[in-house]
């Protein structure tokens, strides 16, 4: 288990697991949609600057349609946003999309045909591969990639949170 997760676990653990009300999501000035959120990128290519603006610098450039990424500001057209290493930075709006998708976590991920850790393996991800959401339940989403369609763990993939449900 990584810091990360561990710090997120037991965050989770302090702020429900004594029957406190969860603290209200933050919401983004710009469109009032919960921060942190996950997006996708719409294009190909997507300059990340430095900040919000085309005067500042761009640092690098993100290179793959569907990548999913997670917005963490919002400033005007511009969204604040981050990969799955962390890297990140500014990119105007129009490069993103609402489409929802994740990137395998673990090599040889197993899809099942149901979300079930004993369910039949229908397909096996390599690390890295990109997978749009279907559905999540709370420890399950089902992904389609490449004319396939299966269940994985939430803890295998990297583009939504835990608990998170989306049909």
């Amino acid at each position: 288990m990584s810091l990360k997760s561990a710090f997120f676990g037991l965050a989770l653990a302090l702020t429900g697991g004594l029957g406190a009300a969860a603290p209200a999501q933050e919401r983004g000035p710009v469109t009032n949609l919960p921060l942190p959120r996950f997006v996708s990128m719409k294009a190909a290519e997507a300059n990340v600057r430095r900040g919000p603006s085309l005067t500042h610098r761009i640092d690098w450039v993100f290179k793959h349609e569907d990548l999913p990424l997670e917005i963490t500001a919002e400033h005007g057209h511009w969204r604040r946003v981050r990969d799955r290493d962390g890297m990140g930075g500014w990119i105007h709006y129009s490069l993103l999309s609402g489409a929802r998708t994740v990137i395998a976590e673990t090599d040889m991920l197993e899809l099942r045909h149901s979300p079930e850790s004993g369910a039949l393996v229908v397909a096996r991800l390599e690390l890295g591969v990109i997978a749009r959401i279907e559905a999540c339940i709370p420890d399950w989403c089902e992904l389609s990639v490449a004319g396939h369609a299966g269940w994985a763990p939430k803890g295998d993939i990297w583009g939504v949170r835990a608990g998170e449900i989306l049909d």
